[in-house]
Order: structure tokens, then C-alpha cells, then sequence
């Protein structure tokens, strides 16, 4: 049995994790109310471009083929696939990262089944070093966007996918990340950035719209929308994911609390039961000694 010393050292250090457990749960908390109140605001900003971008192909069906245009083009079966992904850029978030990074190697295995060549753009430390570790190539990786994301920088990233995709080097974007749901449940989210379908698009007011659009401007509004639209969404996964992050990591951070609690528990059990014992020891002994010069 380890001895008082060796129980109370370990008390001590059980501790102090603990307190350090609690404090990050505190600041993830926190965090978590600021990226949730971001996420919903910029997912209403989202839809709305969705339903603009939805209207304008209805009307543009009306005396044309949507699908002439490169961002709408339907491919079956392509040839190249982009698969950006987020992941933290920091641990403790219980399996966060790992889900992401899971589903991330099933799609890429899903595409090359299919004789798809896939190409990983990556956002997010943890993501990079685990395809780094595997010798697995990225086309291009960020590190510091995951955790502190901007538009600008969100919109510069999307760019070079999107121009890749109009320039003909991919056929197929799709953005994988670990999603918010509520403060104790995250979602894996599979979005195809481009080719657009409007079919992924959210419902508008079709029958009540009064959009009218001139046959010369109808592409060139459709085209700076999309682009808008493929920007917002790349900038609402990463804060979508920010948020799903702090989550995980407050509950992560909870669990480990709670696993300090009983450990602390246990141990002081431990250390009383040893304690006790080691006191009836002497005892023993003075009594034996004082019986023997009798």
C-alpha cells in the first residue's frame, strides 16, 4: 500500500487539476454564449442570401437553363474533389476533433472508390497534425482561423477553392466540420460548397414573390450573390464550429471535474483508512511493550 506521503502528494495533484478542470469549463462557458449569439445571427444572414440566390434561379428558369452557369453545373461523377475540413486548434474537447477527422478519411475513401482523385484543405492545428502524422498530403492548410475567425480571412480561404473549381483544377467542393447543436450535443456537417444546388437551398416565398430581374443582369447578380453566399457559408461553419468547440470542451471539461471529485474522494478514503491503520500499528506496539516489562 503507497504510503500517507504518496496519498497526500497525490491528493494534492488531483486537486489542482481539478481546480484547473473547473476554471476552463468556466472560460469555455463563457466563450460558448458569445460564439452561440455570432452563430445564430449569421445563420439567419445565411438563409437570407440562400433565399435570394434560390429566387433569382427560379426566375432565371423561367427563360433559361440555370444550370449554363458554372457555380449550378451538375457533375454525376467527379473527377476531383476538394474536401476542406475544421477541426480545433487546441485539445481538450473530448472527441470533437476525432469525429471530424473520422468522417473526414470516410468521404475521402468514399471518393476514391469511385476513382475520384481528393484533394484536403485543412483548417485547424489538430486536423494537420493527425494527416501530417499519417503522411497524408494537403493541398493547403491554415492554422489560427478555427480559433479566432474573421470574414476576410474566411473569404480569402474560400477564393482559392472556388477559383480552383471555376479554373477547372476541381470539380466538387465539400466542407466538413463538427457543428453546434445545443451546449451538450455537436453534429457532424457535410455542406457542398460548389457545384450549388438549389434544392439544398432553403425554401422561399415562391408564389408570392415580386422579384423582377432584366435578362442583362439577372448572371452578373447571380454570380456576386454566389459568391457572397459561398463566403458566408465558409465563415458560418467556422464559427459554427467554434461554438460546437466550446461545447465539447466545457463538457469535457465538466467530466473531468466531476472524475477529480471522486478521485479526491477515493483518495482521501485511502489516506484516512492508512492513516488509521497506521495509528493501531503503534498502538499495538506500546501496548505490546509496555506487556513485555511486566
Amino acid at each position: 500500500m503507497a504510503s500517507l506521503k504518496d496519498i497526500k502528494r497525490k491528493i494534492k495533484s488531483v486537486k489542482g487539476t481539478q481546480k484547473t478542470t473547473h476554471a476552463m469549463k468556466l472560460v469555455s462557458s463563457a466563450k460558448l454564449k458569445r460564439a452561440e449569439e455570432l452563430a445564430k445571427r449569421s445563420k439567419t444572414y445565411a438563409k437570407k442570401i440562400s433565399e435570394m440566390i434560390e429566387e433569382i434561379s427560379l426566375q432565371i428558369s423561367k427563360y433559361g437553363d440555370v444550370s449554363n452557369n458554372p457555380y449550378f453545373k451538375k457533375i454525376e461523377n467527379p473527377k476531383v474533389v476538394d474536401i476542406v475540413f475544421i477541426t480545433a486548434d487546441k485539445g481538450l474537447c473530448g472527441g470533437f476533433n476525432s469525429q471530424t477527422i473520422k468522417k473526414v478519411n470516410s468521404l475521402k475513401a468514399e471518393y476514391e472508390a469511385k476513382g475520384a482523385t481528393v484533394r484536403l484543405r485543412a483548417i485547424g492545428k489538430k486536423g494537420i497534425a493527425y494527416f501530417k502524422f499519417n503522411k497524408i498530403e494537403m493541398l493547403d492548410q491554415i492554422e489560427g482561423l478555427s480559433s479566432a475567425p474573421t470574414y476576410q480571412e474566411a473569404a480569402k480561404f474560400i477564393k482559392t477553392c472556388i477559383d480552383d473549381y471555376i479554373n477547372g483544377d476541381t470539380e466538387k467542393v465539400v466542407i466538413v466540420h463538427n457543428g453546434y447543436v445545443n451546449m451538450i450535443t455537436q453534429e457532424i456537417r457535410v455542406d457542398n460548397l460548389v457545384p450549388v444546388d438549389p434544392k439544398d437551398l432553403p425554401e422561399s416565398s415562391q408564389s408570392e414573390s415580386e422579384l423582377e430581374l432584366e435578362p442583362d443582369d439577372d448572371d452578373t447578380l447571380l454570380e456576386a450573390l454566389i459568391q457572397r453566399y459561398l463566403e458566408y457559408i465558409m465563415y458560418y461553419a467556422l464559427i459554427d464550429s467554434l461554438a460546437a468547440e466550446h461545447g465539447a470542451r466545457m463538457q469535457a471539461m465538466d467530466m473531468a471535474t466531476n472524475n477529480a471529485k471522486d478521485m479526491v474522494r477515493t483518495l482521501t478514503i485511502a489516506y484516512n483508512k492508512a492513516r488509521q491503520e497506521s495509528i493501531t500499528t503503534e498502538l499495538i506496539e506500546i501496548i505490546s511493550g509496555v506487556e513485555a516489562l511486566k
